[in-house]
């Protein structure tokens, strides 16, 4: 009979000896560290994610604990031309070796190609796919092309009319200088 597995308190090891996988698609919400980049709220976005679990034989001939994760969602993040929202997909592919504590981890992960993590009875596969999707964010989210024309000026009529009733500064220094007498003289 094979277990069944919460996503919530993943056992790693077991899930990775019963090569086993889980999958949702969860409502955008349900991760609150991913909603607070977003442009706006998104009742109707979903996050699809899937984990498959898999042992492969270590360097010391012993099985590993290794898991794939594909998560993607489409959220609404600030254009940084127009700063309008422009829907984005984020997306990760990853794969993921798991090791005994964070000391190995620390040791293995100079030297280490792979993404390392602790193995867990109660890992949260919940809190990775929001990881992920949070460092697959783009830095500058733009549209291809921006909905409405950018203004590209700092300022506008207004503002300019303002600048030039202003006396300019060095206009009342001169005036002052030359109303006094010239020292040496």
């Amino acid at each position: 009979m094979k277990r069944v597995f919460a996503p919530e308190r993943l056992d790693v090891v077991a899930f990775a000896a019963e090569a086993a996988s889980l999958s949702a698609d969860d409502p955008v919400p349900n991760y609150p560290r991913l909603v607070q980049e977003l442009a706006l709220p998104t009742p109707g976005a979903v996050v699809h994610w899937k984990a498959v679990g898999e042992q492969r034989t270590g360097a010391l001939g012993k099985a590993e604990p290794w898991m794939h994760l594909v998560a993607e969602a489409t959220v609404p993040l600030v254009c940084q031309r127009c700063l309008a929202p422009v829907d984005t997909l984020v997306a990760s592919d990853r794969w993921f070796r798991f090791v005994a504590d964070e000391a190995t981890a620390d040791a293995q992960d100079d030297e280490s190609g792979e993404d390392l993590l602790v193995v867990s009875r109660d890992f949260d596969l919940h809190a990775l796919v929001e990881d992920e999707l949070l460092m697959e964010i783009p830095v500058m989210p733009v549209h291809e092309v921006c909905p409405a024309p950018l203004q590209l000026s700092s300022s506008d009529e207004d503002f300019n009319a303002a600048e030039e009733a202003k006396p300019n500064p060095f206009a009342v220094l001169g005036a002052l200088r030359s109303g006094k007498p010239e020292e040496g003289k």
